[in-house]
């Protein structure tokens, strides 16, 4: 699904053009209703028009800036990780430097609700949601990588991304609650770096 080694893209807004101040209120009031409707109600009673009403904004409006709702659900994913802590604290074991990146990579400021909806837009196959799913991956691996340091073997950063974006899916699912993710990427590391040796 995520793609670690995927290249550095921009921080880029979704938008398909440059936007006026105007316009980037209007996204960022649509990006907003996402995540309080996605709090609020299970993915399948969202829709352009719900988020767009709490926006303010048409539904036509809306689609100017997303081409549904499952990009806008995607994008609070993003913004949640562009807006999260990119400190690592080297006094840390390498395991709790993971959990902690993994802690503080935003999407622990989602309650179960806003997490299963999220997630479940993620999954979509529309080419803006695999857009912003790709810039979502290679950031997770990107933070992963900079936790693990300079040297770390490529495979165990490999299995920590699959293991990280699982146990969101599975957080979404609500098979699992989203703060016990850390401590298991804590485990996952503990045991392929102590293998390892």
């Amino acid at each position: 699904m995520f793609d670690p080694s995927a290249p550095a893209e921009p921080s880029e807004q979704p938008g398909r053009r440059l936007l006026s101040e105007r316009q980037a209120e209007v996204m960022e009031r649509l990006v907003t209703a996402a995540a309080q409707e996605a709090e609020e109600r299970p993915y399948a009673e969202i829709s352009v028009r719900s988020i767009a009403k709490r926006a303010g904004v048409a539904p036509a409006t809306a689609y100017t800036y997303f081409s549904g709702k499952d990009h806008l659900l995607a994008e609070v994913l993003w913004r949640r990780v562009q807006a999260s802590p990119h400190l690592i604290d080297l006094s840390l074991s390498l395991p709790e430097r993971v959990a902690d990146t993994a802690r503080t990579m935003g999407f622990a400021s989602m309650g179960p609700a806003a997490v299963a909806a999220c997630t479940t837009a993620l999954l979509g196959d529309g080419p803006d949601v695999k857009h912003v799913r790709a810039r979502l991956g290679a950031e997770i691996g990107r933070r992963l990588a900079a936790a693990l340091g300079e040297g770390a073997d490529p495979a165990v950063l490999r299995v920590l991304v699959v293991t990280y974006t699982g146990a969101l899916i599975s957080a979404g699912m609500g098979h699992l609650p989203f703060d016990a993710v850390p401590p298991l990427l804590a485990e996952a590391t503990a045991l392929m770096t102590s293998a390892a040796r």
